[in-house]
């Protein structure tokens, strides 16, 4: 394991505590450098965690106090028990949308008890190696989730731009300013946090009257405490929060290793995905018994933590969940006052920092084989409409594997030799054999005509299923029903094990 890795894992083995804590303490600890970017990165992520928690509470049905103690917890725990290092993990608008109905339907109470049922869910699930199936969502489906996330993002800041003062319309400019140009200056401190704090100071200085975090509702002044969810323990209540945990769980999980797979993209390094999975289930457990509405990695605080701040860390997560509740608790007034304006500037430059401006090029889309555009679009359509990620995703993936079923499909050819006495045809078999390829097989033959004996050299070939078994089976019936005699060679081991199992036992082959 890396020794940055091993930053706030809990351990079980039996070392002493002196060597437990010499392992637990990784080199960059003492790099005052990587200090003032983890703690500053995890500032400005808990500043903009707020109002999105805010906004998800009310998507959910559910007090302000709900949502920041999610992030909170979620944040906290996933930095100790996650697998991707810097990764934001809070409340978000997925997770709120699928279990607003149950809330709505039913209560509180029987929300925690789907976010804690989600957990476990999750935890299963990842000990299960679903992380594995992310091998085969395709890169033009990933890079249409990279795109759809930065539309909606960007769309998400739309509403605080809506009817307002025309004072938010400088504001926001100014601080999409201050973020293009005070990098320039110095890197010292993350741009979005000196936005932030000169926005706020101008906005408190000249009373000027515009929507602020405030606004959006009442921050808690007290630290949550942890309980047991306020329903009967039956197996009623298990049949109604069930299904509604199991999408919460899918949803997570797919928003999370997604997400995850980016921040690998953008730092150049490996995370354990299962590792990550169960910690996603471990950190909704925990944040259940606290109260809280569940959640799954955020890629837009995720984006302002690695790609705008530049953290690389467990301690950047850590600190924005940590920071969330000093900033809420203790400061509460002071934050209150932020101008919205502010923070959707944040957004606007992280939306406008996700998207891939290469994917939709003129010269990358010229190059770019049709199919793989279409799966893009598709996967950017999806999701803007359905505002899911995860139905992008799952859609994308399909599409994906449709088009490529139907270009290998294609690949499957047949060649005739037939001996120069008349005796014999060999027909050359080439490529992959699956149900796909396998319904054009038996039409490729000339039954009538050949000779009485026919060889299929299947050397170039693979048989994958029992489709292709059953094509050439109903060859044999052909050849058979004209007294012709037929021999398959050529079959590499795998193909002849599919085959001699499969041959003759498929009814309606024939």
């Amino acid at each position: 394991m890396p020794e940055h890795d091993r930053y706030l894992l809990l351990s079980t083995s039996a070392l002493s505590p002196a060597a437990l804590l010499r392992g637990l303490k990784p080199d960059w600890l003492n790099d005052p450098k990587v200090w003032r970017t983890e703690v500053l990165a995890g500032l400005v992520v808990a500043l903009a965690l707020i109002p999105e928690a805010i906004s998800f509470s009310i998507i959910a049905g559910v007090d302000p106090a709900i949502g920041l103690f999610a992030s909170f917890t979620m944040a906290v725990t996933i930095a100790i028990v996650g697998g991707r290092r810097a990764m934001i993990s809070a409340a978000t608008g997925a997770v709120a949308l699928v279990i607003a109905p149950l809330n709505r339907e039913h209560g509180l109470g029987y929300l925690v008890a789907a976010v804690i049922l989600a957990g476990v869910f999750q935890v299963v699930l990842g000990a299960l190696g679903v992380a594995k199936l992310m091998r085969f969502v395709p890169r033009s489906v990933m890079v249409g989730f990279v795109n759809a996330l930065a539309i909606l993002i960007f769309m998400a800041q739309v509403p605080e731009m809506h009817d307002v003062p025309w004072a938010v319309y400088p504001l926001i400019i100014g601080g999409l300013a201050l973020m293009v140009f005070f990098p320039k200056v110095t890197k010292v401190i993350p741009a979005p946090l000196v936005s932030i704090v000169i926005l706020t100071v101008i906005t408190v200085a000249a009373g000027i009257a515009v929507p602020t975090v405030g606004d959006k509702g009442e921050l808690p002044s007290s630290l949550p405490v942890p309980g047991l969810p306020d329903v009967p323990f039956t197996i009623d209540t298990l049949t109604t929060i069930a299904p509604y945990a199991l999408a919460m769980a899918l949803v997570g999980l797919m928003e999370s290793l997604m997400t995850a797979k980016l921040v690998d993209d953008i730092t150049d390094t490996h995370s354990s995905k299962t590792r990550e999975s169960i910690g996603q289930g471990i950190a909704n457990i925990v944040t259940g018994f606290f109260g809280g509405m569940g959640g799954c990695a955020m890629i837009g605080q995720t984006m302002i933590n690695v790609r705008v701040s530049g953290a690389r860390t467990r301690l950047s997560t850590f600190l924005a969940g940590a920071f969330l509740m000093v900033l809420c608790v203790v400061f509460g007034p002071v934050v209150s006052d932020i101008p919205m304006a502010a923070l959707v500037a944040v957004m606007v430059m992280v939306s406008f920092a996700t998207f891939d401006w290469h994917s939709i090029a003129p010269k990358t889309l010229k190059r770019m084989p049709a199919g793989e555009i279409t799966v893009m679009v598709i996967t950017v359509a999806c999701v803007v409409a359905s505002h899911n990620l995860a139905i992008g995703v799952v859609v994308g993936t399909i599409t994906a594997m449709v088009i490529f079923a139907k270009r290998v499909a294609h690949l499957a050819n047949v060649t005739a030799v037939t001996d120069p006495d008349g005796g014999s045809v060999v027909y050359s078999v080439t490529g992959e054999l699956f149900f796909a390829s396998s319904n054009d097989l038996v039409g490729q033959f000339n039954y009538a005509t050949d000779p009485d004996k026919v060889v299929i050299d299947l050397t170039a070939a693979h048989i994958w299923d029992a489709s292709s078994v059953a094509a050439l089976d109903a060859i044999e019936t052909k050849y058979k029903q004209r007294g012709k005699s037929i021999e398959i060679i050529g079959l590499n081991k795998p193909s002849a094990q599919i085959h001699e199992k499969l041959s003759g036992e498929l009814a309606g082959s024939h």
